[in-house]
């Protein structure tokens, strides 16, 4: 009998296309393994009207897929890196990460706004960004898939929003009828930790069996950005960023702008102190 594997998973296109390349990993690192896919409904994904800012965001798109794991119902659960809280349920853990895409965000406006007075963003990270090279725009809150939210702008909601490239190339979009894209660099945006990452969440004891399927770059990569999340200890209410790529740490903190770390070692807890040294100046 075959080996069966059962994935836990939210039901957005995004979501999906994601399990999916989860799949496609399993059955090139596993031959002969059945991958089941469990489809659930998240809470965040139930409560379109709420804001996240407001009602706190941490776990809003996750518990219930962790819920799977601890239960038995799944073996592994497929998150966006970004929307996985610092602290875990007791008994979970990371396998790991799958080969990161495109880290940059997207600004999208309409074919015929010159001037963008109005910017659709639920996110505390990209108002407090965008308002460096947009600052007399407006914002308000927007909610849904990736589809939804560009035809909101396309129909009049607001003049532009943002939203990851990673979303964009994994669903391929590359341009929608009456929108403009422009990939914002690094200097002008930075990414949410674990933008582009897609996370492989099961039982600890697990966490062995499925560590073939990961990629050591972005292991690396998105470990050290979620030191920063944990010791920020930031939820969907506090605006702040960061990004790791060959020894340096870019960031983002409300109450310090952007600042930049270098590091001249890899090992875990000098990276932890440096974060530490700086976090505690402005806390």
């Amino acid at each position: 009998m075959s080996e069966q594997i059962t994935l836990a998973t939210r039901k957005s296109p995004l979501a999906l296309v994601q399990t999916q390349l989860v799949e496609e990993a399993i059955h090139k690192t596993f031959p002969g393994t059945e991958v089941i896919q469990l489809q659930m409904v998240t809470t965040g994904d139930q409560r379109l009207a709420w804001s996240l800012e407001e009602k706190g965001g941490k776990g809003l798109f996750t518990k219930e897929l962790e819920v799977a794991l601890l239960e038995g119902r799944a073996g592994m659960a497929v998150h966006s890196a970004k929307d996985l809280p610092a602290k875990m349920e007791p008994g979970l853990a990371l396998a790991g990460f799958l080969p990161r895409e495109k880290v940059e965000d997207v600004l999208i406006k309409r074919v015929d706004v010159e001037r963008i007075q109005t910017l659709a963003t639920g996110s505390p990270r990209r108002r407090a960004q965008a308002k460096l090279f947009l600052p007399d725009v407006e914002f308000s809150d927007i909610r849904g898939n990736v589809e939804t939210r560009l035809n909101k702008i396309k129909e009049g909601y607001a003049d532009a929003t943002i939203l990851a490239s990673a979303g964009l190339r994994r669903l391929e979009i590359s341009e929608w009828e009456g929108l403009e894209f422009e990939t914002l660099h690094l200097n002008q945006m930075i990414p949410a930790v674990g933008q582009g990452a897609i996370a492989l969440q099961c039982r600890e004891e697990d966490v062995d069996r499925f560590k073939p399927l990961t990629d050591p770059k972005t292991d690396q990569a998105v470990r050290i950005e979620r030191e920063f999340l944990t010791q920020v200890d930031g939820g969907c209410q506090t605006a702040f960023a960061a990004h790791f790529m060959d020894y340096t740490l870019i960031a983002y903190h409300e109450d310090a702008g952007r600042f930049t770390l270098t590091f001249n070692t890899l090992e875990m807890d000098e990276i932890r102190q440096a974060i530490s040294n700086v976090l505690g100046g402005i806390r």
